[in-house]
């Protein structure tokens, strides 16, 4: 294949121009997005990595632990569960990996994993059986000396500003109140997540679950109100440590709402190990999900709604290597009755926070798109926002459809942007990837005479998307040296 064809640049794969197939969008990504920093605000980091400034030992430690995006290619492919998660040396599995990666074609693995290696450690070849063993010393060699690769090292090389990670409400914070003692440039704080306060349709889960979060919030939890009490509590102490967000996995939105009387008996039966029935799931979910939507608008934070996903669909390997395994699948459950229930009862009882609706299902783009914005606020610009594409669509055509069901249904301009959802300090670059993918798609309209070429237009909306708008709606602290983007937009031009 010749080069031309391949849409390479001097023989890479990877190169300036990568996803950027017109003049307007090279132009747009390299003059307005390709500088801008990042505000990560939903992650599943760990605290305790940043704290620790964690170096680490060899290439399968930063990038293939604990990557179930990975571990569903490589079963995939054949690949036996032992190099996947199993008992392999980090140098077995990464080499089954490499014999992966050339399978991934047209799968968005292919992409990230270049653009990953490109971006940390300047390797521009494919990676395959006969590059894996150069590619594992040259990294390793890099991740052992280069400080620029430490977990701190990193968030300062990709210019992070921001990033949240995502914390159980029984969750010490020690890790979190460390980086906020220390030197570290990028503010990190937490993200209140209580799916477990929802469980009691497993009442032993729930029950232990209860029980350490009395630990945590120190008191006895006999009662509801209890119950009520230390969430609270909690949520008190997340606020403390610089928290603006909460967030929720939910099949779909609970709404058979019921009175306190209610939710307290059904508290009781869970707490004495009686079985809950569907019913009585559906209400006490819907009880403490106005509870939390209330503490949430107190305090002024956003809210995140990750809606529809399937989790867990193969019992034999939920019961081996339990959850977040890489057997989990986009669900169907209807979504918008639900949903539009429980926005509408809080926004009745004055008690809506700012919302993110997450959906993993493009059946339901349009669904979601149109749902955030049945619900304003004088002044507020985007006070319910379509959140990204999630998971199984953050790729570039899941990317593309989420903008393009924004677009035609509510206002791209006030959109918030990207975040990484990945438990892997290597997920940086998925920020440029939804950058080249956005510029691509203005630039596409711009030769199409879809909208105008206009700089003062355009570029500012594109700066904004990277960063601005999230930053102004999440209202979280930015490190105390951050000097901000110089808008590049200053007056009328055309994009050639």
């Amino acid at each position: 294949m010749n080069q031309a064809n391949g849409r390479e640049r001097n023989g890479a794969f990877i190169h300036a121009d990568f996803l950027l197939q017109s003049e307007a969008a090279r132009h747009l990504y390299h003059r307005y997005a390709e500088a801008q920093p990042i505000l990560d605000y939903h992650t599943h980091l760990s605290a305790k990595d940043i704290a620790e400034d964690r170096r680490f030992d060899n290439l399968f430690d930063i990038w293939l632990e604990g990557d179930h995006y990975k571990w569903r290619a490589m079963r995939s492919n054949g690949v036996s569960e032992r190099f996947c998660t199993g008992d392999a040396s980090p140098y077995e599995k990464f080499l089954a990996w490499a014999a992966t990666v050339p399978h991934t074609l047209r799968n968005p693995l292919f992409h990230w994993t270049h653009l990953e290696l490109k971006r940390y450690f300047s390797i521009g070849e494919l990676l395959d059986t006969d590059t894996a063993p150069a590619i594992w010393q040259y990294a390793n060699h890099q991740l052992t000396t280069d400080n620029s690769l430490t977990a701190q090292g990193i968030l300062k090389r990709f210019q992070v500003q921001v990033v949240c990670t995502t914390d159980d409400p029984c969750d010490d914070l020690n890790a979190h109140r460390q980086i906020a003692g220390s030197a570290a440039g990028t503010r990190v704080y937490p993200t209140f997540r209580p799916d477990a306060a929802l469980s009691l349709d497993a009442p032993q889960i729930f029950n232990s679950w209860v029980d350490r979060l009395g630990t945590t919030a120190n008191t006895h939890i006999s009662s509801l109100n209890r119950f009520l009490d230390a969430l609270r509590l909690r949520h008190d102490e997340f606020h403390e440590l610089g928290c603006r967000l909460s967030d929720h996995a939910l099949q779909h939105c609970p709404a058979g709402f019921c009175t306190h009387a209610v939710a307290a008996r059904i508290f009781e039966r869970a707490r004495s190990g009686h079985s809950i029935s569907v019913e009585e799931h559906e209400k006490f979910a819907s009880f403490m999900m106005l509870f939390f939507g209330h503490l949430d608008r107190e305090k002024g934070w956003t809210k995140q709604l990750h809606l529809g996903a399937r989790r867990n669909a193969n019992m034999r390997g939920l019961q081996s290597l339990g959850p977040d395994a890489g057997f989990d699948s986009m669900g169907d459950w209807p979504q918008a009755a639900t949903l539009g229930a429980y926005l509408d009862r809080l926004d009745q009882e004055n008690a809506l926070p700012q919302i993110i609706l997450y959906n993993v299902n493009p059946c339901d783009n349009y669904a979601f798109a149109t749902m955030a914005a049945n619900f304003h606020q004088s002044g507020q610009p985007g006070k319910v926002q379509f959140g990204s594409a999630w998971w199984f669509l953050d790729q570039k055509e899941g990317i593309e459809w989420q903008l393009n069901a924004l677009s035609n249904t509510g206002l791209l301009s006030r959109f918030i942007g990207m975040l990484t959802d990945s438990r892997s300090l290597m997920s940086f670059p998925r920020h440029e990837y939804f950058r080249r993918v956005l510029c691509n798609l203005i630039g596409d309209d711009i030769e199409k005479g879809l909208i105008p070429g206009r700089e003062e237009l355009v570029g500012p909306m594109i700066e904004n998307i990277c960063f601005n708008n999230a930053h102004q709606f999440l209202g979280l602290k930015l490190p105390a040296d951050f000097v901000a983007q110089p808008g590049s937009a200053k007056s009328v031009s055309y994009i050639k």
